[in-house]
């Protein structure tokens, strides 16, 4: 009889004991969990920043390219060198106003295969801006300078100078050499089996979809 009811109560310390063992474990889980979350979350700060620069570097676009277009009617070149420095000002504006709203929308407490849903969304509008505002600059520089001389005198008769003929010329050839590079790295990037290239997403993308990885591995495991 004592020798039962000692049985019972080892079997039942047992159970107490790995129940505590199992509520250790997900507390730490949750703890570390929370952690890797919250290096995601500091990690978008950058980008975030970055972002918000980029939406006052568009309104401050807009506002020069309707300058320069709205003064220079009669003298084609100035005109659309104005009117496409105003699109690209408000490509800059949309696609970094997106980008901080997705950034804004992220819910931590949700559950990893929805916060890796999110961030993939948030990685397709950052290649997309990427494309739009970043590697266009090869170019667009040029037109920038063209649209603030159009904020002055200008002579409609004149030509284009020389210099910005041969500017244009070379960002053309930049520009293509920078999707030409993008297009090797993710070639690279397939074939090593790993996604991202030279445009499709930043350090900090990068960093945070591996962390959501570790998170969604240790969970399936």
């Amino acid at each position: 009889m004592d020798t039962t009811m000692e049985l019972d109560e080892l079997k039942n310390a047992w159970q107490v004991l790995g129940r505590q063992l199992e509520r250790q474990e997900a507390l730490q889980w949750q703890l570390l969990r929370e952690r890797k979350l919250e290096h995601v979350r500091r990690g978008l700060r950058p980008l975030a920043w970055g972002q918000a620069l980029q939406f006052l570097l568009g309104i401050g676009l807009i506002v020069l390219g309707v300058a320069c277009w709205t003064r220079n009617v009669a003298v084609p070149g100035l005109f659309w060198s104005g009117v496409l420095v105003h699109a690209f000002g408000v490509a800059h504006v949309a696609l970094a106003g997106i980008t901080l709203g997705m950034i804004g929308t992220f819910d931590y407490s949700a559950p990893v295969l929805r916060i890796q849903k999110q961030m993939a969304r948030l990685r397709c509008v950052y290649a997309a801006s990427a494309n739009v505002c970043g590697a266009p600059w090869w170019v667009m520089w040029v037109l920038v300078v063209v649209a603030f001389a159009g904020l002055g005198q200008v002579d409609p008769a004149a030509g284009t100078p020389l210099w910005i003929q041969i500017s244009l010329a070379l960002g053309v050839a930049g520009w293509l050499g920078t999707y030409a590079l993008s297009w090797l790295s993710s070639r690279r990037a397939r074939r090593a089996g790993r996604a991202g290239g030279l445009l499709d997403e930043s350090g900090a993308i990068r960093r945070g979809r591996a962390l959501l990885d570790e998170i969604a591995e240790f969970e399936r495991g």
